[in-house]
């Protein structure tokens, strides 16, 4: 805390910084807490410490005969009320950089670096170290170095206990091997990474049903999910598909597109990366749902339209692979011990016709 003398009064009194609800002193005590969380997620690049006014990453260009870099910037949306509802901060971290290293991961990049921007009206130490630790795991998991952020505290535009999140991904790709989608062909076969719960999408209408609908408080537990509670489920961080997508890539996997389901589901995300002349047909049924899904639909009255525009329901990822291929790609995926299923086939379009058709819905 700074601390200033009134040699009038023989007092010490806060700075008026601190008066007005911002304390560089403790924003400088995180910064000392969190480095050895950061440093060890760092690798071959990194070239500065945290704590300056940037981070600076050396792109091995040897590697790379035509490099291309690849960015995305994401969110963790209303999922953060959930985490400070039950007052768990330790895994929003991860749905963070889920959400963005995924989104790169889609063409084909390796994450090479991220970094993360954590607001809140009055810093916490504490929950802002549990929800650094979760950024640390997740770029850990992913294979990117956390090389840098920015803590911002704003009084009076967050309520007492509040914060939001929001983090930037840098990858690099090799650009003759950049995943547009230009090559899905009539009779690719689509493959389904299953997802482990709802991840981070959806959250506003999760939170009307279970809270708003339902009366559940966030420690009740859910009827019919073995003791689990609401923030047992609703906090399970979103996967991250970096190291199946890479490795099958590393092997030569004929991978011709990719779909992160994220919002917009199934109708929205899939349509990115399919030429116009092209269908995605998904066969309802070819995999198992989460119960967690049943559940919201039950529950909260959902169409199983409004279902697969607004979840996963089970399929985080989707992978579009030549049918010759289908089942050396499942064999591998599973091989990681990965769950995937053969969850459709790309057809023809008519013009008039939509790009997603799901059957039996």
């Amino acid at each position: 805390m700074v601390e200033i003398a009134d040699k009038g009064a023989g007092v010490l009194k806060k700075s008026r910084y601190e008066e007005a609800g911002v304390n560089i002193d403790k924003a400088n005590a995180l910064i000392e807490a969190i480095k050895p969380i950061v440093t060890s997620t760092f690798k071959r690049g990194v070239l500065t410490e945290i704590g300056g006014f940037s981070g600076l990453f050396a792109l091995d260009t040897e590697q790379y005969k035509e490099p291309v870099l690849v960015a995305s910037t994401d969110g963790v949306g209303t999922k953060i009320k959930i985490a400070i509802m039950a007052n768990r901060h330790d895994t929003i971290g991860i749905d963070l950089v889920a959400m963005c290293v995924n989104d790169i991961v889609v063409c084909g990049a390796s994450p090479l670096f991220f970094l993360d921007y954590f607001s809140t009206g009055q810093l916490e130490n504490q929950v802002a170290e549990a929800v650094i630790k979760g950024i640390a795991d997740g770029c850990k998991e992913a294979g990117c170095a956390l090389i840098g952020g920015e803590t911002a505290e704003m009084p009076g535009l967050y309520q007492v206990g509040e914060y939001d999140l929001a983090g930037f991904v840098v990858g690099v790709v090799e650009r003759n091997k950049i995943i547009d989608g230009s090559e899905i062909g009539v009779g690719n076969v689509l493959i389904g990474l299953a997802s482990n719960g709802i991840h981070s999408n959806g959250y506003s209408l999760v939170r009307k049903i279970f809270f708003d609908e339902l009366g559940l408080k966030i420690h009740d537990e859910i009827p019919g999910f073995d003791g689990k509670t609401v923030a047992d489920e609703l906090l399970v961080p979103t996967k991250i598909y970096v190291p199946v997508v890479l490795h099958l890539l590393k092997a030569g996997s004929p991978i011709k597109g990719i779909v992160h389901i994220t919002g917009g589901g199934f109708f929205d995300n899939i349509p990115r990366i399919l030429p116009s002349s092209c269908k995605a047909v998904i066969k309802k049924g070819s995999w198992p749902m989460p119960p967690i899904f049943n559940f919201l639909q039950e529950r909260g009255d959902i169409s199983k339209e409004e279902m697969f525009r607004t979840f996963n329901c089970g399929i985080g990822m989707i992978l579009v692979v030549p049918e010759q291929d289908a089942k050396d790609v499942l064999f591998q995926i599973q091989a990681m011990d990965e769950k995937a299923f053969s969850i459709g086939y790309i057809a023809p379009r008519k013009n008039e016709e939509p790009q997603v058709v799901i059957e039996n819905i």
